[in-house]
């Protein structure tokens, strides 16, 4: 059973301001800075937080020891989270920049009076268009046909229009939802599993993820769009990848462990499936993995949803939304399920 989640408490009615503190890792690119720039243009889309708040931002740790034990929240990708209450005694609540939240597992570190928040929503259309470009380029052959450019080989590959076609969506969240949107305007039948298996818009059948295996060899694409967690973990394994008819294409853009990337690239290479894959482990992807020579293949480097000019804005504005639910009393929202893990 899921425990009872701490309520956040809204802060008193004082001169003191609510303090978030950001802390930007050196090791992410320049889409997932909150730079001053972008946390000033925040903060001027959410005027009504402007004398309540107060804002430090770091690099690297720089000035993470020193904010720590004044901040009521936290905001950043990956810290050092040990005796985080002890450090940090104000603290209510964390925003994880990013929706995946398997790199702090286990728990254990955090407090039962503290929340985790996730970024869960924020990808929009940008992570639609990569999965509807990837799966366009699944029904249009371009795995097989990068193939055989690369072997130097004249070899065509004709297919029918996408309408009609079958499209699994392997956990239908805010982002699987987008997805089967678009897939009905190209006239595709949507198959979708999620955990609740809680009926969708757009999604012809939901089912739950014991009907996995009935649904496979119904599809001709399959989306994987599941959160990590316990449950999660290799759902794509051998017999799964086994139950998908032979010319069906596969997209992750989920986790790299919630499929078994070893046996797909036997299948990949036999010219039985073929993939599109935006997520691996580990990342960077070595240069000795054999995925990068694999036929049928399609790689991009874990940048297919993150939008270079939104995705950190809207984070920003998830956070001070939260800001302004913790400073009323309300219920905050992308509050992360420490059970379900997502």
């Amino acid at each position: 059973m899921s425990r009872a989640m701490p309520k956040p408490a809204a802060t008193s009615k004082s001169s003191a301001k609510f303090h978030l503190h950001i802390e930007n890792s050196t090791r992410l690119n320049e889409v997932f800075e909150a730079s001053r720039k972008r946390v000033r243009d925040a903060v001027n889309r959410h005027p009504d937080l402007k004398d309540r708040l107060k804002i430090t931002i770091g690099y690297g740790g720089d000035i993470l020891d020193k904010q720590l034990p004044k901040a009521d929240a936290l905001f950043c990708h990956r810290i050092d989270f040990t005796n985080i209450r002890e450090r940090a005694p104000k603290l209510r609540w964390i925003h994880i920049h990013g929706a995946g939240v398997e790199h702090l597992m286990p728990l254990d570190w955090l407090p039962e009076d503290m929340l985790l928040m996730n970024s869960s929503g924020v990808h929009g259309r940008r992570a639609t268009e990569y999965a509807a470009t990837a799966i366009l380029m699944l029904n249009n052959r371009i795995p097989e046909l990068v193939t055989h450019q690369h072997a130097r080989r004249w070899q065509q590959c004709f297919n029918s229009s996408i309408g009609g076609k079958t499209l699994l969506i392997v956990g239908v969240g805010k982002i699987g939802a987008n997805i089967a949107r678009w897939a009905k305007t190209m006239d595709m039948k949507v198959l979708g599993i999620r955990r609740t298996g809680k009926p969708c818009r757009n999604v012809d059948e939901m089912h739950t993820t014991d009907k996995l295996r009935k649904l496979l060899p119904r599809a001709d694409f399959v989306l994987v769009a599941a959160p990590l967690t316990k449950d999660t973990d290799g759902l794509m394994g051998k017999k799964e990848l086994d139950l998908m008819r032979n010319g069906t294409g596969l997209v992750n853009y989920s986790r790299a462990r919630v499929v078994d990337y070893d046996y797909l690239r036997q299948k990949c290479s036999r010219g039985e499936l073929s993939a599109v894959l935006d997520v691996f482990s580990p990342e960077p992807l070595p240069k000795s993995s054999p995925l990068w020579r694999t036929p049928n293949m399609i790689l991009t480097p874990h940048c297919g949803s993150d939008d270079t000019n939104y995705y950190t804005p809207r984070t920003l504005d998830m956070i001070l939304d939260n800001i302004r639910r913790d400073l009323a009393g309300k219920k905050l929202s992308n509050v992360v399920d420490r059970d379900l893990q997502y």
